[in-house]
């Protein structure tokens, strides 16, 4: 059986126009927060300068082989 997503959240919207009760209207809105977060904000430092990094190689047409990055990152995979 085939979960039909646009169906559930019609439900959910229709439960949400008759909701009254605040806390779990905040509990809502926290998770719309959490989901919207910006995950940039969250990383270190020396994570975000080797994305820079990273972005400015592509850019600069500095690039290896997909074969080759699997091997350097395969345990991670």
């Amino acid at each position: 059986m085939e979960f039909d997503i646009q169906g559930e959240k019609i439900e959910l919207i229709q439960w949400l126009t008759t909701l009254n009760d605040q806390s779990i209207i905040q509990q809502l809105i926290e998770i719309r927060k959490s989901e919207s977060k910006d995950w940039w904000k969250d990383i270190s430092t020396a994570e975000r300068k080797s994305i820079e990094e990273g972005i400015i190689d592509a850019n600069s047409g500095n690039l290896m082989p997909q074969s080759e990055a699997r091997k350097i990152y395969e345990k991670w995979l």
